[in-house]
């Protein structure tokens, strides 16, 4: 469903502030496949989403989706393929517009627009019935501006919005990360419920250790723009945390510097 073939990054090429963001990232995600990334900051974990969604153009590789070269398409192209929820709660929707308007805009993602209304009673009841299915009440305030909704409010919106036409790819950038346990844990809860009812295809960046070894069907570490450790279904179930330490220090040959990662 999704593969990168070779994929690099440099930032600031020539100059004191050149930093390397990729190195031939190969990486290919089965349709149905739940991945969790985990890596310190600087990895390369937000570069690789940012090319997959096409916020960046690689400086080398392709990107294919479904089979078909992407790598050139705009972000707004991409957006009828690609879902993505930010770890921002202020990111992904239109503070000033209502629930209903902000769903209606998600469900027209990739469609040709015309000049008829954006929420009709059929859509509305429709968008009714779709956030009944997020358990926290916003089906009763529909008109409701999502600016005033709670940070989980609307990181629950966020995802709802992005898996509303089922995308072929779900990116999931530290979605929880910015919530309190409580709100983080629910929002986990949905997203686990969302991807296996919908069998989406996802990559979900995460600084939680426990979060990225419990999750999913597979995962991967990344360090200095590279992916150094991919761990199967099988070998995921039996993982703990030291392992996983254990398995980055002997790989990289030093601890990870992001202490959130470890303490997640």
């Amino acid at each position: 469903m999704l593969e990168l073939s070779k994929v690099s990054k440099l930032f600031n090429p020539g100059t004191s502030d050149e930093k390397i963001a990729l190195v031939n990232i190969d990486l290919k995600l089965n349709p149905g496949d739940f991945i969790t990334v985990i890596g310190s900051n600087g990895a390369g974990k937000s570069t690789l989403m940012n090319i997959i969604s096409g916020v960046m153009t690689p400086d080398a590789g392709e990107v294919k989706i479904d089979g078909q070269p992407i790598q050139h398409l705009s972000e707004h192209t991409r957006s009828r393929w690609v879902g993505r929820v930010f770890q921002d709660p202020m990111a992904g929707t239109a503070p000033r517009m209502t629930i209903e308007e902000n769903l209606a805009m998600a469900f027209s993602r990739g469609k040709r627009r015309g000049l008829g209304f954006g929420v009709t009673v059929g859509k509305r009841s429709f968008f009714h019935q779709q956030l009944q299915r997020l358990g926290i009440g916003l089906e009763n305030r529909l008109r409701a501006k999502v600016g005033f909704l709670s940070g989980g409010e609307r990181q629950a919106l966020s995802l709802l919005m992005a898996t509303f036409t089922k995308p072929q790819i779900l990116l999931l950038d530290e979605h929880t990360a910015a919530l309190d346990p409580a709100r983080a844990e629910l929002i986990t809860r949905l997203t686990e419920e969302i991807v296996r009812e919908m069998k989406l295809t996802t990559l979900m960046v995460t600084h939680n250790m426990e979060q990225a070894i419990r999750l999913g069907n597979r995962l991967i570490m990344m360090d200095k723009g590279r992916i150094i450790l991919d761990v199967n279904e099988e070998r995921k179930q039996d993982l703990t945390i030291a392992e996983l330490l254990g398995e980055f220090e002997k790989i990289s040959g030093g601890k990870l510097a992001d202490d959130r990662v470890v303490l997640g």
